[in-house]
């Protein structure tokens, strides 16, 4: 099974570095709309047999120009979304991005007992719900299945299930909108093939701040 994680393309909550992880969330902006309709052509050499997206609308709307191109339907899923924030959302100072992202990274490394404040779960909840629709995603039978989501649950969904990944990778290597990520395998035993941090496709950012705190590379000790 070949599963390809892209995240959303920039939103507004991403322009002004806040973690914004409740529904329905931001928009895309112009930039993500393009990043969006840049995805068909970009991955127009892999055969994708489904499309899945977050219950949040950055998601979806960056799964629509795909999912219309290839002719599928989106599955809305629940336990694509990003890792809540709890009482830190729409924080966009540093220290409470840098409190999220390293009990996120945490689990990615194992630390799955921690607990973002105010969300009242811990990594064994919130990236068992990632495993849920992934495994439903793999009972399907198909090859390949695109997930679209969010860049913080990508990299500690990714870091703490690809057991080719060392400690510590996902803190330092981030996924910016549009970013992918490719792992094959099947549950209980992933392997990351590739980490695309770039976006796919559409332009480039110009400040790279602009693709939101959960891109932030977060040196851990």
């Amino acid at each position: 099974m070949r599963l390809i994680l892209i995240r959303h393309g920039q939103t507004t909550s991403n322009v002004g570095h806040h973690l914004d992880t409740g529904e329905p969330g931001a928009s895309l902006t112009d930039l993500g709309r393009e990043q969006a309709r840049a995805l068909p052509a970009a991955l127009t050499a892999t055969t994708i047999e489904a499309i899945y997206a977050s219950t949040l609308l950055r998601t979806q709307q960056t799964a629509a120009p795909l999912a219309a191109a290839l002719g599928l339907e989106v599955g809305i899923r629940a336990g694509l979304r990003e890792i809540p924030a709890g009482t830190l959302e729409m924080a966009n100072d540093e220290a409470s991005i840098e409190a999220y992202l390293s009990v996120a990274f945490g689990w990615a490394d194992g630390a799955t007992d921690a607990i973002i404040a105010g969300t009242g779960e811990d990594g064994q909840a919130v990236l068992g719900r990632f495993d849920d629709v992934v495994a439903e995603v793999v009972s399907t039978g198909i090859d390949t299945a695109v997930l679209v989501t969010h860049g913080a649950m990508i990299r500690a969904w990714v870091g703490a299930r690809c057991g080719n990944l060392p400690k510590g990778f996902t803190a330092l290597n981030a996924v910016s909108n549009t970013g992918v990520v490719v792992v094959e395998g099947t549950p209980g035993s992933w392997r990351a093939e590739s980490w695309q941090e770039q976006a796919l496709g559409g332009s480039g950012l110009e400040d790279a701040s602009t693709d939101g705190a959960a891109a932030e590379v977060l040196a851990r000790e």
